[in-house]
């Protein structure tokens, strides 16, 4: 029941008033285009400081203040600016060249805002590099394909640089800078991830907060325009087995059932093949079948397969329509392998489980005693 104790805590977290901090921001910055520094929340461009103070002349500057709560705040100068994360007593200090402080900054006694700020210069440097590209495709088309290569290589170099600082700030606060660049209709998963991660690491935050409450009902309206989210029946089919009787899918009501889109000329469902064998012969005394779903259209490879993978289950439809196949287009499937999860009254459990996470599933459902 831990799922339980987690709801009740984020319940707790996101219903709690955030409490006034005690903070510090000080160092040197010097060729800055202002005479004064200030302190702002990092959200609304026209929101009003918390607190400034003049430089002195040798670029030295000391913000001692409250702050409304344990958040994102940004450093602000002229046009410049500089992202921190604050929190309960926080003592940083930031040295830097006001200049060309986007390239030059260095900051003390946070780790984690050094490295979202490391990483904010990587993502303005991969848009600037992007506008530039359009700019001159805008104004010579014909240079796109010549672009095309250099363009290729850089946005890798930068896929890398994302993987890696994500790797490397699990459940970091610094991950904020991150989420900006996901868009939740392309990426949800990753989306979501992050956005949990946040959670882990920065749960006092009023703005972790808001992003997991923006996650979370983005996540209900999704779920519920899915016509595959969990809780909802599957939708039934009736196709043929190899010796031309029928099946359907509600013929096996009273059974959890994996429902298993495949096909003879697949590799990765047949290297999945052997794993859901196991797990069959594992589970099938308690109540587990599966049924597979051929997009093959050759019935002699589709039939050989079955011997040679040894899919021991009895349920095995196809309609030889490869991906025509009147079922995978009534369950949206665009990739093989894809399974469905559904449980003894025809709901779905999840979709998409292979490997260890499948046998996870199944082992909370029926456990191994």
């Amino acid at each position: 029941m831990r799922w339980i104790s987690l709801a009740l805590f984020l319940g707790l977290v996101l219903t709690t008033n955030a409490q006034e901090i005690q903070v510090t921001v000080s160092g040197n910055i010097f060729n800055a285009d202002a005479d004064s520094i200030y302190l702002y929340p990092i959200t609304g461009e026209k929101s009003s400081p918390i607190k400034g103070t003049k430089f002195k002349k040798n670029g030295d500057f000391e913000i001692k203040t409250k702050v409304p709560s344990a958040d994102y705040y940004s450093l602000r100068f002229g046009s410049s600016k500089v992202d921190l994360i604050l929190r309960e007593d926080s003592e940083i200090k930031v040295y830097g060249d006001g200049a060309k402080i986007d390239q030059f900054c260095n900051i003390v006694g946070s780790d984690e805002s050094a490295k979202m700020n490391e990483f904010t210069r990587e993502k303005d440097a991969w848009v600037t590099y992007v506008d530039s590209v359009n700019q001159v495709i805008s104004a010579d088309p014909s240079q796109q394909n010549s672009l095309r290569g250099e363009f290729q290589q850089k946005q890798q170099q930068y896929q890398t640089i994302v993987r890696a600082f994500i790797q490397a700030n699990q459940n970091s606060a610094a991950l904020y800078a991150i989420q900006s660049i996901i868009d939740p209709n392309v990426d949800f998963e990753g989306y979501e991830n992050i956005t949990k991660q946040l959670m882990a690491g920065f749960s006092e935050s009023p703005t972790v907060q808001a992003e997991y409450s923006k996650m979370e009902k983005l996540k209900k309206e999704m779920l519920a325009k899915d016509p595959l989210a969990p809780g909802k029946m599957a939708p039934d089919f009736t196709e043929a087995m190899p010796d031309g009787e029928m099946l359907s899918l509600s013929d096996l009501r009273g059974n959890v059932v994996l429902l298993d889109f495949w096909a003879s000329w697949c590799g990765p469902c047949r290297r999945e093949n052997p794993n859901v064998v196991a797990l069959y012969e594992k589970y099938k005394d308690k109540g587990f079948t599966v049924m597979s779903v051929s997009l093959d259209k050759d019935k002699d490879k589709w039939l050989k397969a079955i011997e040679n993978d040894n899919l021991s289950w009895p349920n095995h439809v196809s309609d030889l329509q490869f991906w025509q196949s009147k079922a995978a287009k009534l369950y949206g499937v665009s990739g093989i392998p894809f399974t469905v999860l559904i449980d003894k009254e025809g709901k779905i459990i999840r979709t998409k489980l292979r490997g260890p996470q499948l046998e996870e599933e199944l082992s909370r459902i029926f456990g191994d005693s």
